[in-house]
């Protein structure tokens, strides 16, 4: 299986190269530095470290406090930090400046991940959320690299594909290090494909221990000092193609009965801009957009979220979120994001990839569910609108799922300690 997995993948290459072309029509960065994508980064790491892959913006966010955490505990070691997409490369940069290399991780070929070891011959390699990436575990077990799969989860219907994987999926498993998974439900799925049992520690999802940095905190009293909003703020954010037509017409319903409501829209892909940008105007709201730096005024009905890095800052700025993703299968988005602004969360209903979060909010009566047409997420964001007490009430059973369930950075920490002991 491994050696048919390898030959497919070096035939697809001319594929693969075709499809960034194709990206990079919308968004250009994904014409730039493709021989990091084999391997080639000599000059750009700093070898005998740690190295941390995050494959986009999610899991990127979410390795931010790993990753200074580290660098507290560690100090003389170098962090390397990999990403596969450029908004992922540029959340790094942004959060993380000067303090840590940065290159994408090669493509899975065994000749560019022996470059790429070779080069950055990490002390260990710590893997976000749930990447399997055959030749780069293999090659790590046998280079006798610990490897960790750090906030792992595992959906059931990836447990499902990766079953049909029969052996190959347990060999595999087996040699990676330790699985750190956010939750028993995910911990019980790896050991059904496979791994071997004292291969896994139920650490918790470090998402819950997300914080605002000082900077970011300074950056939300600045802009609501400039902003002067004296209005509901609806923020629909991370949205998805299908979901953003959904989102302005519910608004315009809304504007019938609030005519002073906000809105930010936040699209995932900054290759989208333009395209939610077309479909603003389109139905006749008056924007402004983010980039631009204006302030809104009291005509302003729409802001478009179109720069990156500052999802956290805008959320800061909002009386409701509601989180994309999830209005078509998708599988949704971190929901804890709002949640640490006391804010009431909206969802839909397709939010299986924090499935576990998701019904822990909802328990708490911390996030309402949608369901995927107009009228639907009209009548859940009225509700709210029109009970301001209930909407302050929500947001802050949200905050309080968020803070009830801290911890799990410190546990992976601990996990983490056992394969970096002089």
């Amino acid at each position: 299986m491994s050696i048919l997995y390898t030959i497919l993948l070096y035939l697809i290459q001319p594929f693969v190269w075709i499809r960034l072309l194709w990206r990079s029509r919308k968004a250009p960065d994904y014409r730039k530095r493709w021989l990091e994508r084999y391997g080639f980064c000599k000059n750009e790491v700093k070898s005998g470290g740690i190295l941390v892959h995050a494959v986009s913006v999610g899991e990127t966010l979410a390795a931010i406090p790993l990753i200074k955490a580290l660098q507290n505990q560690y100090p003389r070691l170098p962090i390397t930090v990999t990403t596969m997409t450029p908004t992922g490369s540029k959340q790094v940069k942004s959060l993380l400046k000067d303090s840590v290399s940065h290159v994408y991780l090669p493509y899975d070929l065994p000749c560019a991940i022996h470059r790429f070891l070779k080069t950055v011959q990490p002390k260990l390699v710590i893997i976000m959320e749930t990447e399997l990436w055959p030749n780069l575990i293999s090659q790590c077990h046998n280079k006798k690299i610990p490897l960790i799969i750090a906030n792992a989860r595992l959906s059931e219907r990836s447990a499902k594909r990766y079953h049909k994987l029969g052996k190959a999926i347990n060999k595999l498993l087996a040699k990676i290090s330790t699985v750190a998974a956010q939750n028993k439900q995910d911990g019980d799925r790896f050991i059904s494909l496979g791994l071997p049992v004292d291969h896994l520690e139920v650490t918790g999802s470090i998402k819950f221990d997300i914080e605002l940095t000082d900077k970011q905190q300074q950056n939300i009293t600045q802009l609501k000092q400039q902003w002067q909003l004296h209005r509901p703020v609806l923020i629909a954010a991370s949205t998805h193609s299908g979901e953003d037509e959904i989102i302005l017409s519910a608004f315009k319903q809304l504007l019938k009965n609030h005519p002073n409501l906000l809105l930010i829209l936040v699209p995932r892909h900054p290759e989208r801009f333009k395209t939610v940008e077309k479909l603003i105007a389109d139905n006749g709201l008056n924007y402004i957009k983010r980039s631009s730096k204006q302030n809104p005024t009291s005509e302003t009905q729409v802001i478009l979220g179109d720069t990156m890095g500052e999802l956290l800052e805008l959320y800061g700025m909002a009386n409701i979120a509601f989180v994309g993703g999830s209005l078509i299968e998708h599988g949704g988005h971190n929901p804890l994001e709002p949640a640490l602004h006391h804010i009431p969360i909206i969802s839909g209903k397709h939010f299986f990839n924090f499935k576990v979060i998701g019904e822990q909010l909802i328990d708490a009566n911390g996030m309402l569910v949608s369901d995927s047409d107009i009228d639907s997420l009209y009548l859940t964001i009225n509700s709210l609108l029109n009970d301001e007490n209930r909407c302050q009430q929500i947001g802050e059973n949200a905050y309080q799922v968020l803070k009830n369930n801290q911890g799990a950075l410190n546990r992976l920490l601990t996990v983490i300690h056992h394969y970096l002991e002089e």
